[in-house]
């Protein structure tokens, strides 16, 4: 995209929520930003803080975020994203508040700055609020998940949530697509917390915009419902990694390259891709039923087994000796992998996943179908939708067992119904590729928040 004239606004401030999942897309869309010449500020805990050196374009700041060793060592993401709301508001409204006088410009007109917020991070916009500051909200979910959350809300509202067991198989009322099980429940339950949050979530204040990192080609309806309902602009610019540079990088573990080499080897097609995220994690009875289920198989697998992805283990202690003496060369086993060049690479025939939103959008643009096993939350939605409204991939829904692991990925990479899933993947690769080039959804919606943000 060609540079737009950025006027008096030309600066942005990003607050991310400080979890992988949410880093990155907020880092890419200040990527895409500082492509089309706005300078940009990245605000952030001392939590889970990104890497400087990843972006060396950008300025960044640490917070002090309050938070207590034993709300981190709880691991728990709704205590901590809590936390950070009460604790993070002061420092970053003085964070701004010296931001501004730093200006030292005349006109007061002059001293505006953007500020972009994480939806979880509501404080962001109650602080620049206080200063006058205009505010965009970013979400990094799906619609379809933005809609099942305020299901949640009216469900709880009726005396619905939780909801008993027997009801779990039903479709959700207003939402056919989804049944009950299916809704982006915490993983800690129903708690007044978790509701709190996603009213804080759903009902934002008065934002000037709001961006979303999904695509109209494959949310168009849900996306235009939402827009009638919205009092302010909405921008779908997703997937938003396609507008930020491949070379940036905004991981929060180190990425292991070699695998790379090991799919340079591997014939077009051949190799599962399995990994689940910066957050689930397994037991080890889990994780054996897994890796039996990929040797089984029969096809090369590359899987990415995350330090403390295994409860109670530090890394891969519990594979099965058998497993290694069966596979032998076609596997590959890292901690964590470059994952937009996994997907990206020629040798990749199918994504097991756990179906966070960026992982998603990333194998659906690459046209690599999958196989869904969610944990919690808004992965939920996502793999119900990409198995039973998309069509991109299947979805393991029982208890992890080593016969459905391995039957699911002979029935993408061999069966009938698997060249029909990796026909429909392909074709939403071809919408995908044109809705970010010139002229496309994504990329007209780009042009205009930045025309929008250069007034």
């Amino acid at each position: 995209m060609e540079k737009a004239r950025i006027g008096k606004h030309s600066t942005v401030v990003l607050f991310p929520c400080p979890y992988q999942g949410h880093i990155t897309p907020m880092l890419q869309l200040g990527s895409a930003l500082h492509s089309k010449g706005f300078s940009i500020t990245v605000v952030h805990t001392q939590f889970n803080s990104p890497n400087p050196s990843s972006h060396p374009e950008f300025n960044f700041q640490s917070l002090p975020d309050g938070l207590s060793q034993e709300v981190i060592s709880s691991g728990s993401l709704l205590d901590i994203i809590s936390e950070l709301n009460v604790t993070c508001k002061a420092p970053f409204q003085e964070c701004l508040e010296q931001m501004v006088k730093a200006r030292n410009v005349p006109n007061d007109d002059d001293k505006v700055i953007w500020v972009i917020y994480d939806e979880l991070m509501h404080f962001a916009e109650a602080a620049a609020n206080h200063l006058g500051l205009p505010t965009i909200l970013l979400r990094t979910i799906s619609a379809a998940t933005f809609v099942s959350r305020s299901a949640i809300l009216q469900l709880e509202a009726q005396g619905l949530i939780p909801f008993q067991e027997s009801i779990s198989e039903e479709a959700v009322p207003n939402l056919p697509s989804l049944r009950f099980k299916d809704l982006p429940i915490s993983m800690h339950g129903v708690s007044e917390k978790f509701l709190n949050l996603m009213k804080e979530a759903c009902h934002s204040r008065k934002p000037s915009a709001v961006v979303w990192n999904t695509i109209e080609c494959l949310e168009q309806s849900l996306l235009a419902q939402l827009q009638k309902q919205s009092k302010v602009p909405i921008f779908p610019i997703g997937p938003i990694h396609k507008f930020a540079p491949a070379a940036s990088c905004s991981s929060l573990l180190p990425e292991d390259t070699c695998c790379i080499s090991w799919l340079n080897k591997q014939p077009d097609k051949s190799v599962v891709y399995a990994s689940f995220g910066s957050v689930a994690s397994i037991d080890a009875k889990e994780f054996t039923e897994m890796a039996w289920g990929l040797a089984n198989s029969r096809h090369r697998f590359l899987w990415v087994v995350r330090p403390g992805f295994i409860l109670g283990s530090e890394w891969t202690e519990p594979l099965p000796k058998g497993v290694k003496e069966i596979v032998g060369e076609r596997c590959c086993i890292v901690k964590w992998a470059p994952q937009r060049e996994v997907l990206g690479h020629a040798a990749v025939g199918v994504f097991l996943t756990h179906c966070g939103w960026n992982s998603a959008l990333e194998s659906i643009s690459e046209g690599v179908p999958m196989i869904c096993r969610p944990y919690f939350g808004d992965q939920k939605v996502t793999a119900r939708y990409i198995a039973h409204v998309w069509g991109l991939g299947l979805q393991l829904e029982n208890k992890l067992d080593r016969e459905e692991v391995a039957r699911a990925v002979r029935r993408i990479m061999e069966d009938e119904q698997g060249e029909q899933i990796r026909a429909r993947a392909e074709d939403m690769k071809g919408k995908i590729e044109l809705c970010v080039k010139k002229g496309g959804l994504s990329y007209n919606s780009m042009d205009n928040l930045v025309q929008f943000m250069s007034f």
